[in-house]
């Protein structure tokens, strides 16, 4: 619930003390840039909402694993490719659902758009067995990781 006036806010709200609304006044809505929320129509905001797909990356004893949420893709929307030998790549696009002449949106909050994430890999991985699998929008890559080569240690006998 917010107690600031209207005036200050977007002007969405009928009653500024309804106590059941849930609008927000947000004092930097639409500065210095609108968001992919308060115009559903700029793509350029659209992109960089979903360009801020969240990632884990973890290092286990065997592997690195890097997990993303992408919920509402399918796998065929996204791609993971290795370039230039050492570079993870992940990119994908969630298409806008059309719009019907007759609808009426209330609030848009989900991002629609293109993303790509580059991560840099260690030198210590496999590239050629890289693995990807996506289960209920969550992507999984696990990239195995190169047995340590351990020094040879020889022993050297001290004469004298």
């Amino acid at each position: 619930m917010s107690i600031v006036p209207s005036i200050f806010g977007t002007g969405r709200r009928t009653n500024v003390f309804d106590p059941f609304s849930l609008d927000v006044w947000d004092p930097f809505q639409g500065f210095p840039f609108d968001s992919a929320v308060t115009n559903p129509n700029s793509l350029a905001s659209d992109t960089s909402a979903f360009a801020a797909a969240r990632f884990d990356w973890k290092e286990t004893p065997e592997a690195h694993v890097i997990k993303a949420d992408l919920p509402g893709l399918k796998k065929e929307e996204v791609k993971v490719e290795v370039e230039d030998g050492r570079v993870l790549q992940i990119s994908g696009e969630r298409s806008r659902e059309n719009e019907v002449k007759n609808d009426k949106w209330h609030r848009v909050e989900r991002s629609s758009g293109k993303f790509m994430r580059r991560f840099g890999l260690p030198d210590n991985v496999k590239i050629d067995q890289v693995k990807a699998t996506m289960e209920n929008g969550v992507l999984t890559i696990t990239v195995p990781k190169q047995e340590e080569k351990k020094p040879e240690v020889k022993a050297i006998d001290i004469s004298g």
